[in-house]
Order: structure tokens, then C-alpha cells, then sequence
């Protein structure tokens, strides 16, 4: 049901209608005594009215999951630093040298075994660089993944600023102009100053 169109049913007494701006599914509706908001496509009541003085203004602003996004900037920074790792150290080069096979003298003392777990490990040791660069190459394919997921889920809203209250959110509309109607008929405008229009009389002679 279109209620920006049959917002007249909702009036006070006395109150009349001076905006009215569909969004999507809903929109605002500024009354002389009040600005009514529906929000049918949006989480919780699909109909806000706020009284005139409490909207502290309107304005377009974006949002999004920010979980997808931390979790981005997570596997980023763990991305960039395993590859940096794995682009200065060399391990490698430092137990390529390096060799534990005695023969037959290791067996004889009973720590052939434990010799050969030691040069596996120095073995991997060797390919550890090669890994951080593998993992961190991962971790930055999944970092962008995920930021654009988070990217992909930013909307528009449109903000109507509510003092004492929560704000309402409603899909902003492409046209930024409208954001301007709705706030320039929620302001009211400024009176006219006392002697604004009002003829200032001359002064008088000065004395001979």
C-alpha cells in the first residue's frame, strides 16, 4: 500500500501537508507539525512520525556489514606480512649446507633415528619460506574476496537525524536534490527581522 500517497488519512486537525517525496517502497511525508517517514523495506515498524522540532536534519550516507570488512583488512594485513616474510628471509640458503647423515656411526650410538627426524625438519625449514609465500598469496586472494563481498553489500541511506532518538534509515534516492526538498521543507525558514522592511528614521539635525 502506497502510504506517502494517502498520507491525508494520518493528519491531525488542522495539519496539512507541504512535502511529500517517494523513495523505493516508501518515503517522507513533511506535515506542518510533523515529518512522517515509512519504511516498508527496511528492518522494524514500516511508519515513523517525528514532531518538526526534533528532525535535526537530513543527509545521505552509506553502510555496510562491517564484519565482512574486518575480516578483510585481517587477512590482508596477514597476507602482505607472510609474503614480505617469505620474500626477505631465505631459509634456504641457510641449512642447505648443512647435513646429518653420519652413517654408520649414527647407528652405532643408537641416534640414527633422531639424526634423520632432525634433517627432516631441516628440510622443511628449507621450504618455509616458499610456504609463507604460498599461504600469504591465499590470504590476500581471500582478502579480496571478502572486501568486495563487503563492498557489494554498501547501500545509500538516506538519514533523518532525530534528537533524543534513533535515527531513521531509508534507501537514498539517486537524485541529490531531493535530499535538499526534504530538509529545505523540514527547516523552517528564518522570520523576518524586526526592522527589516521598516523605514529608519533620519537623524537628527546637528546644532548650529
Amino acid at each position: 500500500m502506497d502510504w506517502v500517497a494517502r498520507a491525508e488519512s494520518l493528519l491531525y486537525d488542522g495539519e496539512v501537508i507541504e512535502a511529500d517525496v517517494r523513495l523505493d517502497r516508501g518515503g517522507v511525508v513533511v506535515t506542518s507539525h510533523r515529518v512522517l517517514v515509512f519504511t516498508p523495506d527496511r528492518e522494524g515498524s514500516n511508519y515513523r512520525q517525528v514532531d518538526r522540532p526534533n528532525v535535526e536534519g537530513v543527509n545521505v550516507t552509506t553502510s555496510g556489514d562491517w564484519s565482512f570488512l574486518e575480516l578483510g583488512v585481517k587477512a590482508l594485513v596477514i597476507g602482505v606480512v607472510l609474503v614480505a616474510a617469505g620474500m626477505t628471509v631465505s631459509l634456504d640458503s641457510l641449512v642447505s649446507n648443512v647435513s646429518l647423515d653420519s652413517g654408520g656411526a649414527a647407528s652405532a650410538v643408537g641416534i640414527g633415528g633422531m639424526l634423520g627426524m632432525l634433517q627432516t625438519m631441516l628440510t622443511l625449514m628449507a621450504q618455509l619460506d616458499d610456504l609463507m609465500r604460498l599461504f600469504g598469496g591465499l590470504a590476500l586472494a581471500f582478502a579480496a574476496v571478502v572486501l568486495g563481498v563487503y563492498l557489494w553489500s554498501r547501500d545509500r541511506l538516506l538519514v533523518v537525524r532525530v534528537a533524543g532518538d534513533d535515527d531513521i534509515e531509508l534507501a537514498a534516492p539517486d537524485d541529490e536534490s531531493v535530499v535538499e526538498r526534504i530538509e529545505a521543507a523540514i527547516v523552517p525558514e528564518a522570520p523576518p527581522s524586526e526592522t527589516e522592511g521598516t523605514a529608519q528614521p533620519p537623524p537628527d539635525d546637528p546644532l548650529p
